[in-house]
């Protein structure tokens, strides 16, 4: 379950998102990727693993549910990750929205100035939500999630645009 990316003679190879649904406390739905490029993974992952509320993998999309797929983006995004990270979101079917977690992500954090980092993925691609740290807090990354989820049922817009927790 791996993506393979080539760039002069070396193979790249990522792991496939995986997804994670979460039912928040008011009953709506998020399924969560998290896309792990570096060292604020880890927290991410550990974040996610610890959100109390999972809901069913059999459990099917009905016509009428309202379903969130978010991407949650940690770690250095490199240029020779950033069409991955690009890939990542066009695959999401709409409503979908983008966290950004850790100042790695946001951007570039201490490696901002270098060749092979994108200083940011705002640069990439619309972020919704900017989880800033290093690394950030994972009830920071629980609360990011219950900011979109409100935020996309409460109007028929883009979830976010760009609010901080």
């Amino acid at each position: 379950n791996c993506r393979a990316l080539k760039h002069k003679n070396i193979s790249y190879f990522f792991a496939r998102p995986k997804e994670l649904r979460v039912l928040t406390r008011d009953g709506r739905k998020l399924v969560v990727s998290l896309l792990a490029l570096a060292c604020c993974s880890v927290e991410a992952a550990d974040a996610l693993a610890g959100l109390p509320s999972l809901w069913p993998e059999s459990q099917q999309f009905g016509p009428d549910d309202e379903v969130l797929r978010v991407l949650v983006v940690a770690g250095t995004v490199t240029t020779g990750a950033a069409r991955l990270v690009q890939e990542a979101l066009a695959a999401l079917p709409e409503p979908r929205a983008v966290v950004a977690f850790g100042v790695c992500t946001i951007s570039g954090g201490p490696y901002w100035d270098s060749y092979s980092v994108v200083p940011g993925i705002g640069e990439l691609v619309p972020v919704d939500v900017f989880v800033p740290g290093c690394p950030p807090h994972p009830q920071d990354l629980h609360a990011a999630l219950d900011q979109l989820a409100n935020r996309a049922w409460q109007t028929d817009a883009h979830p976010a645009n760009g609010l901080q927790w």
